[in-house]
């Protein structure tokens, strides 16, 4: 993308110190004794003005104490986001700050009944690879993320654009939104209705 289209990337934490991809001690099984370590370029205070701010998930997001930072950043900026995108169980965060209540989202299906007790204001939709609503595009779990994306720059670049760097990657894209067999397998199709208006709902922002 950066090579057609002018991007800056911003990695955004409470502070400058390298973030390990290992979940807290509170949230990890024992077992777990590696992890991969990302270097913020701002913290919550420092960050620059934002288009889009992408919330990824994770075990972590059940600690919190560790996102309650993540939580209030997404509240403060979220009026001057062009676009939210959430991967996972990032969609937790952004259900905490408020920013969903009213408006439809998924998240992980495997940690569905957890992550829909964050917010009983959001419309979760259990049967959806991700929704749309407005601005705010949210993604089941974590593979889901790439194709939200591929989405989102479908709908803000172009196909040809996306198509073209979904070859680059030799990626095969699922572009149906309701493509969705983990809520088969989880048991949520039958506990919830899938309503087929959720899913294209976007409004592209001036």
């Amino acid at each position: 993308m950066t090579h057609s289209h002018p991007i800056t990337l911003s990695i955004i934490a409470a502070t400058l110190d390298p973030v390990s991809t290992k979940p807290p001690a509170s949230v990890s099984p024992p077992s777990l004794t590696f992890g991969e370590s990302v270097v913020p370029t701002h913290t919550f205070e420092t960050a620059p003005q934002l288009d889009v701010l992408i919330i990824p998930g994770g075990r972590g997001v059940r600690d919190p104490d560790a996102v309650q930072g993540a939580i209030e950043f997404t509240a403060k900026v979220y009026p001057s986001l062009k676009y939210l995108v959430t991967v996972c169980t990032g969609s937790v965060i952004a259900a905490r700050a408020g920013i969903l209540d009213g408006k439809r989202a998924t998240t992980n299906k495997r940690s569905w009944d957890w992550a829909i007790s964050s917010r009983a204001e959001v419309a979760w939709v259990a049967r959806a690879r991700w929704v749309v609503d407005g601005n705010i595009w949210t993604s089941s779990g974590v593979s889901a993320g790439m194709d939200v994306i591929f989405a989102w720059i479908e709908e803000v670049y172009g196909e040809a654009t996306a198509k073209d760097l979904a070859d680059a990657l030799e990626y095969e894209r699922h572009t149906d939104a309701s493509w969705d067999p983990y809520a088969e397998m989880y048991g949520l199709s039958k506990r919830y209705v899938w309503d087929p208006t959720c899913m294209f709902s976007s409004q592209i922002p001036d």
